[in-house]
């Protein structure tokens, strides 16, 4: 084992990464894909696409627009369903050594668990991600994220019944963090990840029409990492359970920075559309920074911001 594998190898929720840099679910596809563009084996881990228990064509184009230091989108959650992910991706994801996660999301709690109920007779996942901003058609669109107790009955529901850890990805749309945050701790969650986009708006002023076809779409990218970061910090002030921190990490100082304010992981997300290697590139930049600053393990990192004293 060298020295750089030794600085960078944590366990999370029980599973162990060679290091904590993770691509984001929406940005990595299956994971299958990147296989021929990108070093799957030199990351962490990755989350695949969210899967839906049928199948979902998305949103009408366009899905994507560039924005300053950013990027929205509203695909609109397309993807294949959980019998044909299970059929057609997990063959050929089993045959790739790093752990992955599957984002599991639904409109009603049934859907979670019937999805989750079906990945656990799969051998391959790592564990599981819900995806918990979409809105609960059974009490009238109401959104899992931003209920706490909404939450905590989704969450306590997969907790019951699911064999491999769960983690709960929170929206930032919301007026405060931690109440979701110790609402999906009570339910029993293996840990968070946060943030998801933020809700968002570009219009082209010639048509007087919104850049993206189903109107609203989520900001990601550098522009929202301290807006991230705040939030990231106040869930970790706030649970016990380890934080996996995302938005806008393009670097490995990026991904410190997330570390110091409370994570135990990162997630990649935007930065996967321009740079398929990035994911790669940034656990590499994050142990040259280790190294510059002799710290022999990346735990170290976790929760060391200090702020000045008045």
């Amino acid at each position: 084992m060298t020295e750089s594998s030794i600085r960078l190898q944590i366990s999370l929720c029980g599973i162990p990464l060679r290091n904590p840099i993770i691509a984001a679910s929406g940005t990595f596809a299956y994971g299958v894909e990147f296989t021929s563009v990108a070093d799957v084996e030199g990351i962490g881990a990755f989350v695949v696409k969210g899967i839906s228990r049928r199948p979902m064509d998305g949103n009408p184009p366009p899905r994507i627009w560039e924005t300053g230091s950013g990027m929205m989108n509203s695909i609109g959650l397309q993807n294949i369903g959980v019998e044909a992910f299970v059929r057609d991706k997990v063959p050929a994801l089993r045959r790739i050594a790093t752990p992955y996660l599957v984002n599991v999301f639904g409109y009603q709690p049934e859907d979670y668990s019937e999805i989750v109920r079906i990945l656990d007779d799969t051998d391959g996942p790592a564990g599981y991600e819900l995806n918990v901003s979409c809105p609960n058609t059974k009490h009238g669109g109401i959104f899992f994220s931003s209920d706490p107790g909404l939450l905590n009955e989704l969450v306590s529901g997969i907790t019951k019944i699911a064999r491999r850890p769960v983690i709960v990805k929170l929206s930032p749309n919301v007026a405060r963090i931690e109440p979701l945050a110790r609402a999906a701790a009570d339910a029993g969650a293996s840990a968070i990840s946060l943030v998801n986009t933020f809700v968002a708006l570009a219009i082209d002023v010639r048509t007087r029409r919104p850049r993206i076809g189903a109107g609203f779409g989520g900001l990601s990218g550098p522009a929202i990492k301290p807006i991230a970061l705040r939030m990231v910090y106040e869930a970790a002030q706030a649970v016990k359970i380890p934080i996996v921190g995302l938005g806008g990490i393009a670097t490995g100082e990026d991904a410190a920075e997330f570390l110091i304010a409370g994570a135990t992981a990162v997630q990649v997300g935007t930065a996967n559309f321009w740079d398929p290697g990035s994911s790669v590139r940034i656990a590499r930049e994050l142990d040259e920074f280790l190294k510059e600053e002799n710290i022999a393990s990346v735990r170290e990192l976790t929760g060391t911001l200090r702020f000045q004293k008045s």
